[in-house]
């Protein structure tokens, strides 16, 4: 696992994911059978390493990528490094015939990260990339809401994400300062339209092209030392998607907005049968049956309660830590020979939406999506992310 001194590593990937799955046994299988897991945790600093190690009961650690990939004791290289840092590490971890899991964005640019596919393609490497928001609770609630047909035909969405990040003067920001440098990779395009490539693609049809406005609205920051710098990356989005089948899409991103909404994302979505609203937790519907009858007339106060027309999903099931999930589908694949379903092309199709966003923006025109996919047989992704392994011998163990 490289990168788990970082807060995304850290948190999501080692302690609520690795070392979660280490401390329920493992992974259960198909057959009833679990496939424990074992990290080794990899970074620069070795003091970081051992204090988090011994912190939570992680027996090994290196400073060393190059005899941990050599070591075939571990199975799967996990990448959690800035994106930069990111493409030359992965290509050799798949040259070295590690299974591969990363966060996203996987690369810089749609050329690396397609020859990062094309790499583990011909390497015959398992390969994952995180696609984290489909498995949040209320994500999970929407698609079930779409599966059942109650919003007939989908018309278009409409997606509110961010919050207000403190520009680190009079109280310290929530992210890192590089996030605000487009020269270390910052940038909330780069961020956060890999995410909408996933989520649009999985929910409701690929993105076949794209109109958006980039700006930087804070242009200048405080650093983690206390040091001014010029913020040269956007940070926000304003996004006009256009998805197969005629469904419109809008997102807006950004980092310079305060919250008045009931969580940090929430989708819209209107269809001809009914309505959805989604966000990290909860999902609310409300079908054509009982939608209301508003009259605009602006010299009056209006008094209906609109929020008391719709209808809360219920759970149904109980909703884990999207991050693990995730980790758990993608180890029971590598045990199993399945093909991930949210694999490096994937991740691909992430990045070419970030670079058609920007393309867009300085251009200032709508730009179009080709359907990027690798030629050859390859996982069209729909089983989605209910999909399960195929029975495996008793007694497996992946290494990390």
């Amino acid at each position: 696992m490289n990168g788990v001194s970082g807060r995304m590593g850290y948190r999501q990937h080692l302690v609520r994911s690795i070392l979660a799955i280490r401390d329920q046994g493992g992974v259960l299988l198909p057959d009833g059978t679990r496939v424990q897991v074992e990290p080794l945790l990899v970074g620069r600093s070795g003091s970081k390493l051992a204090e988090i190690a011994d912190r939570h009961g992680v027996e090994h650690w290196t400073t060393d990528l190059d005899a941990a990939l050599g070591d075939p004791r571990w199975e799967v290289y996990a990448d959690f490094l800035v994106t930069s840092a990111r493409v030359p590490a992965l290509r050799r971890a798949i040259a070295a015939g590690k299974a591969v899991y990363t966060e996203k964005p996987t690369a810089e640019s749609v050329e690396d990260a397609l020859d990062l596919a094309r790499a583990a393609r011909a390497a015959g490497v398992q390969n994952g990339v995180v696609h984290d928001k489909l498995f949040l609770p209320g994500l999970r609630k929407l698609r079930r809401v779409l599966d059942s047909g109650a919003l007939g035909r989908v018309l278009s969405v409409r997606g509110e994400f961010g919050y207000w990040v403190f520009e680190g003067d009079w109280q310290s920001a929530q992210r890192p300062s590089w996030n605000y440098r487009a020269e270390d990779g910052g940038g909330i395009v780069v961020d956060m339209f890999p995410h909408w490539s996933y989520v649009l693609e999985r929910l409701f049809g690929r993105v076949e092209s794209v109109s958006a406005r980039a700006v930087t609205h804070i242009p200048e920051r405080v650093d983690e030392q206390g040091h001014r710098y010029r913020a040269t990356a956007d940070d926000a989005v304003y996004g006009v998607f256009d998805l197969a089948g005629g469904i419109t899409a809008q997102i807006n991103s950004s980092w310079a907005v305060r919250v008045d909404r009931d969580e940090l994302v929430e989708f819209q979505v209107d269809g001809t049968e009914g309505s959805a609203v989604a966000g990290l937790f909860g999902c609310r519907v409300q079908h054509r049956s009982t939608t209301p009858k508003p009259v605009w007339n602006p010299d009056l106060p209006d008094a209906h309660d609109y929020r008391a027309d719709w209808q809360t999903v219920p759970d149904n099931e109980v909703f884990e830590n999207g991050f693990k999930v995730q980790w758990e589908q993608f180890i029971r694949d590598v045990v199993s020979g399945t093909p991930h379903p949210y694999d490096l092309v994937s991740g691909a199709r992430g990045v070419a939406l970030a670079e058609a966003g920007i393309r867009s923006d300085r251009e200032g025109r709508r730009v179009d999506l080709p359907d990027r996919r690798l030629p050859g047989p390859a996982p069209d992704g729909a089983a989605g992310d209910d999909a399960t392994a195929a029975v495996v011998p008793s007694g497996a163990r992946v290494t990390a």
